[in-house]
């Protein structure tokens, strides 16, 4: 792995640092996207799902026959068909000691366990044929109570939903030295305590889930069009555990994808139907949800109830925290159910603050609601708002200044690396460099002034800080291939996957500045997994430090490859050729102290010409190369929001927003601050509008737009963004990752500048959402 990259950046047009436009934007414009329900195969057929209308119940049958007689319908499909092809179950694929794993059947065939739970589905000619088919199925439930809240499912009476699950409680999760924390406790000069929660998300992309099922028989293979975060993992997931075959027997296709945020990383019930029906039928089979059914089936984000607290010392120092915390898993576990509020809370309740002391205990529990997975961040916001909501209020109970609270137990730039408590080795940074930046660019002068006119206008004006470090994913093995073609482009081959990111231009920045190759000839391969030899998919915030690396050695292996090609078409030796990525003319290969050389496309067109080569001279300069992992890394910054609240109807505005943030090396900064924006708006959106909710008897009462509110243009301000990079010194890039730092940032900042605002009236905390009801009625209550 070279040390460093072979040229200033700041010399090329298209090199590390520029902000280069999306290379996929023109055709996405157009409207020449291809997203897996603009896909239409020959001999295609449609599927409907056919799901529970009850949160809890037993399945005593299901009836079918009407449903066959509809005009255009082909075949209905049970459980009872599913388990006689012998096919497996889902599953939660992470290893906690202690775990009570769920096997998942894909459609129900004992008891249902959430409103959209699927129990059967229909395939017809036509959409609409399909929809009538599956209007005219009959499922036979007695209904049982049901429990939504992971607090109440802990309760004695509660209503069990698995008999191999005492007490409806899948893990009790524990991390830390308790009688060390409870020490420090005891002996602290203050406490401070909150219950906090962590409100459950829909996960809003834009593209529904999309799928079609192929099955070739005289292959015996399956293939699989589906929009998704990495087809290597998908495909691993699907091939082993659902339909017990050889990987080689199934191919992932991803084309566009319209967002996922986690959603859409794992297999779904869906898949393994569609695949089961183009094998019986002998025709591709199609799926498109419906935003009914996204809301009731897509994975489901956050919900964790949460105590809590914090020690300090007489000045302020931090001495112990302890998060005692409630994880809703959903009626099943999904794939990386249990993560967010166990190995994430601990990892970045830290954040880039000096605590000695942790402790996290979780009881992760069933309830029937949607299964909750993965969502933007992952528990990283979580654990970043818990602390910071944490400092804010010890800082008002102690009367001590908050900033100075931070900067008092931020951890110092001279004390790195520094091993936290949470297990983590952090490489470096800067935050109270940063906190000051981010304060400069505030005005936080200037803030009393702004105060005093919101006053006067009769509004409520509040100021919230979000000083977050989150950690990014573990450490994945990614794929790093490179192709030279024959009309002289070079293509990149990558494992990580592009769902809205932009990964091809800042992947073709990376090249063009490690290999010279014009940017206009780099092409990407990311959705196919038959071109792939590994992949960790994308999530996690790792994809540049990943694929990014990758691409850095394979470009080494391709200059080893080059050197001795042009030794052998050069007439010289090996030791002689010297490579220069961004020579006059382009990437060029030449006889030291010589004007004698060859272009390193030229180069590889000469090799595809030549039949008879010598021994250790390649034939190409292709590479396919495995990036073996680099460790975590460590984004952090500092954003700083200030609201206007109307106390008449209790509607939020956010005024003015900064955000400083250590990303380190930033590839391409118009990208970067793209992926900020849109973590920052969600955040907001939960903060301040996403509610979920359920009745007591578990249907969905916020199961459409009319019912969940999403931010919109009008909602957000202008953001200011600041980058203050510290490189990275876990990868040969030094990037860090940005993708979910938005939401790191802006849970914090929203929710403390609302309780500062209110806290003119008497209120000291809020939860999230903090819906204009939710603060009128807070406002109302300190009347």
């Amino acid at each position: 792995m070279p040390d460093s990259l072979p040229v200033d950046p700041s010399r090329l047009k298209f090199g590390i640092g520029q902000p280069v436009p999306r290379n996929e934007d023109p055709l996405l414009l157009r409207g020449q996207g291809r997203y897996t329900d603009d896909l239409q195969l020959p001999g295609q057929l449609w599927c409907v799902m056919v799901r529970s209308p009850y949160a809890h119940g037993v399945l005593r049958g299901i009836d079918t026959s009407a449903a066959k007689e509809v005009p255009g319908v082909v075949a209905v499909f049970t459980g009872e068909d599913l388990q006689a092809a012998g096919y497996g179950t889902l599953r939660c694929t992470i290893s906690l000691p202690g775990l009570t794993n769920i096997e998942r059947p894909v459609l129900a065939t004992d008891k249902v366990r959430f409103v959209g739970d699927p129990i059967a589905f229909v395939v017809a000619e036509t959409k609409e044929a399909a929809k009538d088919g599956a209007e005219a199925v009959l499922p036979d439930i007695d209904p049982l109570p049901a429990v939504t809240e992971a607090s109440a499912a802990a309760a004695p009476d509660a209503p069990q939903l698995y008999d191999h699950v005492p007490g409806n409680q899948v893990l009790d999760f524990h991390y830390g030295d308790a009688a060390k924390v409870a020490e420090a406790f005891s002996g602290a000069a203050h406490v401070t305590r909150l219950s906090l929660r962590n409100n459950r998300v829909v996960v809003c992309a834009m593209e529904p889930r999309s799928a079609i099922g192929v099955y070739d028989a005289e292959e015996g293979r399956y293939t699989l069009h589906v929009g998704s975060q990495g087809v290597f993992g998908l495909r691993n997931q699907m091939a082993g555990d659902l339909l017990k075959v050889p990987v080689e027997k199934l191919r992932i296709l991803t084309g566009h994808v319209g967002g996922s945020f986690g959603m859409k990383a794992s297999a779904y019930p869906e898949y393994l139907c569609l695949l089961h029906a183009a094998k019986v039928l002998g025709r591709p089979v199609k799926w498109t949800d419906e935003r009914t059914g996204s809301f009731l089936s897509d994975q489901h984000g956050r919900d964790h109830e949460v105590n809590a607290e914090l020690a300090l010392d007489a000045e302020g120092r931090f001495l112990a925290v302890r998060l005692t915390s409630f994880a809703n898993m959903g009626g099943y576990l999904a794939t990386v159910g249990p993560l967010m509020g166990t190995l994430n809370f601990t990892r970045n309740v830290q954040s880039n603050y000096a605590t000695p002391l942790i402790e996290v205990a979780t009881r992760c529990l069933v309830t029937n609601t949607t299964p909750v997975s993965a969502y933007r961040g992952a528990g990283r916001p979580e654990g970043n708002y818990f602390m910071e909501r944490l400092i804010e209020t010890a800082a008002a109970e102690m009367g001590l200044d908050p900033i100075e609270m931070r900067r008092r137990n931020h951890i110092r730039p001279e004390q790195m690396p520094y091993a936290a408590a949470s297990g983590s080795n952090y490489d470096g940074g800067e935050f109270s460099a940063v906190l000051e930046e981010a304060m400069r660019a505030a005005d936080w002068e200037g803030y009393e002034a702004r105060k005093a006119e919101s006053t006067a206008r009769g509004f409520l004006r509040g100021r919230g800080v979000g000083n977050f470090l989150e950690c990014t994913a573990p450490p994945a093995k990614e794929m790093g291939g490179l192709r030279f073609g024959e009309d002289g482009s070079v293509t990149i081959v990558t494992g990580t996957l592009d769902y809205g990111q932009g990964h091809w231009t800042p992947f073709a920045q990376v090249l063009h500045q490690t290999l010279g190759i014009p940017f206009e000839r780099i092409r990407l391969v990311q959705g196919d997994s038959d071109q792939l030899i590994a992949g960790g998919g994308t999530g996690g915030s790792k994809s540049l430090m990943a694929s990014g690396a990758a691409i850095v050695e394979a470009s080494a292996l391709v200059v080893e490859k080059a050197r001795a090609a042009a030794a052998h078409v050069l007439e010289a030796a090996v030791a002689d050729i010297e490579f220069e990525p961004h020579a006059e003319g382009g990437a060029r290969l030449s006889i030291a102290g010589t004007d004698r050389g060859i272009g390193l496309l030229e180069l590889a067109q000469r090799l595809r010409q030549e039949t008879h080569l010598p021994d250790g001279v390649p034939e190409t300069l292709d590479v396919s190369h495995i990036f073996d992992q680099a460790p975590m890394a460590f984004p952090n910054g500092c954003h700083i929001a200030e609201v206007e609240i109307d106390p008449e109807t209790g509607v939020t505005r956010i005024d003015r927003y900064v955000t400083v943030n250590d990303f380190g090396v930033i590839v391409n900064p118009l990208l970067v601050q793209g992926q900020a924006h849109g973590g920052i708006v969600q955040g907001i959106g939960q903060a301040l509008m996403e509610r979920t909710a359920y009745s007591e008897d578990g249907q969905l009462l916020s199961g459409s737009y009319s019912d969940y509110a999403l931010p919109r243009a009008v909602d957000v301000p202008s953001f200011e963004f600041i980058s203050h990079a510290v490189p990275a010194k876990t990868n040969p890039l030094g990037a860090k990752g940005c993708g979910e730092a938005g939401c790191a940032g802006s849970l914090p900042a929203v929710m403390n500048a609302v309780v500062d605002a209110l806290s003119a009236r008497g209120v000291t905390h809020i939860d999230m959402p903090a819906t204009p009801e939710t603060v009128w009625r807070a406002l109302h209550a300190h009347a």
